[in-house]
């Protein structure tokens, strides 16, 4: 029997490259989901529907594949962080966030188009932000312009050096798709890993 086929329910580069770790061939394909918050909605319950929702987006029409839908919400003092879009706004953000402790949920979906099946899971990092001033602040946002990050920052890259510590299990969470709980659910589906 072979194995379905793999499809990344995103256009994200960060979610590619970690995926390409544990499952060197996939599709990737844009769900179009609308990111909105719902009223009343905690973050964690946020990344998991919209973790579910751009994973079946993605598999629509879809008949033998595997889907995978990862969704990150940043959140400080149940306050979320959106991805800034603009560098006023991830300074702002960066500023808030100085000295803080940021929490991080990222939710992973993976949607099995041959019986509707969904697995998921959903994985909490809490950040430790050193205290910065604005002339770091700024400094960084130039550098790394990580306007389409949850919080304002890239861990992968500079964003490292704004921190005091990470608390989590799994580090490549913070990236964008937990791969300790991915090869979970893939195997939970069927697929060999390693």
């Amino acid at each position: 029997m072979t194995s379905p086929r793999l499809i990344l329910g995103s256009t994200s580069s960060y979610r590619a490259e970690l995926l390409r770790r544990v499952y060197p061939e996939f599709e990737q394909r844009a769900p179009g989901t609308d990111e909105s918050a719902q009223p009343g909605e905690a973050p964690a319950d946020r990344a998991l529907r919209l973790a579910i929702a751009k994973a079946e987006a993605a598999g629509a029409g879809q008949t033998d594949a595997l889907v995978i839908g990862s969704d990150q919400v940043a959140e400080l003092y149940g306050a979320v962080l959106d991805k800034p879009g603009v560098a006023e706004r991830a300074r702002a953000q960066l500023a808030a966030s100085s000295g803080q402790e940021v929490h991080f949920h990222t939710a992973v979906c993976l949607f099995d188009t041959r019986d509707g099946v969904r697995y998921f899971h959903v994985d909490h990092t809490r950040v430790q932000f050193r205290v910065l001033n604005e002339t770091e602040i700024a400094r960084y946002v130039a550098r790394e312009n990580p306007l389409d990050c949850a919080g304002s920052f890239k861990c992968e890259g500079l964003g490292i050096s704004l921190f005091e510590r990470i608390d989590n299990e799994d580090p490549t969470a913070l990236i964008g798709l937990p791969l300790i709980g991915l090869t979970r659910l893939l195997r939970e589906a069927g697929v060999s890993v390693p």
